[in-house]
């Protein structure tokens, strides 16, 4: 079976120990038979078979605010899992995560045709921090273990403090600005209305007719399905204004070709795949609020890791810096600033070059 044509979903789940599921796609159906109605607040690691299921949530912790332990963080992690289906056994899934400020992006897909296997153990690739393995049963069976010999140094820590010595608990660092967006797929976006390509989006709404004004805005790209609230962070915009507007019109237009292609590519492939590219601070999303022109709009630089799947595509975004807009030719085209260049030379692996997409292979569970 070909990984293209794999059942997928995408799904969005709290990250805390609840793992409450805020969003679901609706390729659940075909990978489990559970409807999005049926899982959407439910915890997440209840739909793992495996006896580590409460050992899950525990991959995205927060670790010790250390500079050491921020040169190991990830965002992205790959890991192998058996997942609770409505009827008949668990099925086999590939899963790939996306870790946000205060959620997780799930991109999972089903290998049904494997015979199932309790998997005893939790075994996570870390994609593009650490670049490592590590073994989350056992590393939770090592952490009860220690448990007191970490009791015993906060009890001389707080001694030594008692004593008139400042001792720092932990060392205070900038959090990454992270937003995870949901695409509708363009490839199972349906046509335009035949209206749509005759009015602008704002004109079809003001009309009454939503079905031709959902097409006119299509037009620019897939429509945004779902996005987290950091997104007032990065941007000027409000998580309930770009729900249902196109995507690319967030983007800088020096930079609309390149996401035009890196989507192209996402089409084409189950791998996740990394992109640099620039968002507009201040992008028109209502009509009637003030426009600020292209020229005078500064940038917000992201680093973008994408993943398709048949009914969506998921993006996680991680803010680079922000930076003045661009300066235009003779031919009012805006030159794309050459420190892209540098954020592009990053020596990302993708995730097929980390770990194999063929379940037969030596590099995918037994």
């Amino acid at each position: 079976m070909s990984n293209v044509h794999r059942p997928t979903f995408i799904g969005i789940h709290s990250r805390d120990a609840s793992t409450q599921i805020l969003y679901i796609s609706s390729g659940c159906r075909q990978t489990m038979g559970f409807t999005p109605a049926y899982m959407v607040s439910r915890r997440a690691h209840e739909f793992i078979a495996d006896p580590y299921h409460s050992d899950y949530p525990s991959i995205y912790e927060n670790k010790e605010e250390t500079e050491e332990a921020d040169e190991d963080e990830a965002n992205a992690y790959v890991m192998y899992m058996n997942i609770k289906t409505a009827q008949g056994p668990p099925v086999l899934h590939r899963v790939t995560t996306f870790k946000c400020d205060n959620c997780v992006i799930v991109v999972a897909m089903a290998f049904p045709e494997l015979p199932y296997q309790n998997r005893h153990e939790l075994e996570v690739q870390m994609l593009d921090g650490a670049m490592k393995r590590m073994n989350i049963t056992r590393e939770k069976e090592a952490e009860r273990a220690n448990n007191h010999r970490q009791a015993a140094a906060l009890w001389r820590m707080r001694s030594e403090a008692q004593q008139g010595q400042r001792v720092p608990l932990y060392y205070a660092r900038t959090r990454q600005i992270k937003v995870a967006f949901v695409l509708e797929s363009p490839a199972s976006a349906p046509d335009p209305a035949p209206a749509a390509a005759h009015m602008t989006a704002a004109a079809a709404a003001a009309a009454g007719d939503a079905a031709a004004a959902a097409a006119a805005r299509r037009q620019n790209g897939p429509l945004v399905v779902f996005v987290t609230g950091s997104i007032g962070r990065l941007i000027d915009a409000d998580t309930s204004d770009l729900l249902r507007y196109p995507f690319l019109k967030l983007v800088a237009p020096e930079d609309l070709l390149r996401v035009s292609k890196f989507f192209e590519k996402l089409a084409d492939t189950p791998d996740v795949l990394f992109e640099t590219f620039s968002l507009l601070q201040r992008p028109h999303v209502i009509d009637g609020d003030i426009v600020v022109a292209d020229e005078d709009n500064s940038r917000v630089v992201v680093e973008c890791l994408g993943a398709n799947v048949q009914d969506g595509v998921a993006l996680l975004l991680r803010k680079l810096r922000s930076q003045l807009p661009p300066t235009a030719n003779g031919l009012a085209n805006y030159m794309r600033p050459k420190v892209h260049e540098m954020d592009e030379d990053g020596g990302y692996m993708s995730l097929s070059e980390m770990i194999s997409d063929d379940p037969e292979t030596s590099d995918a569970p037994e």
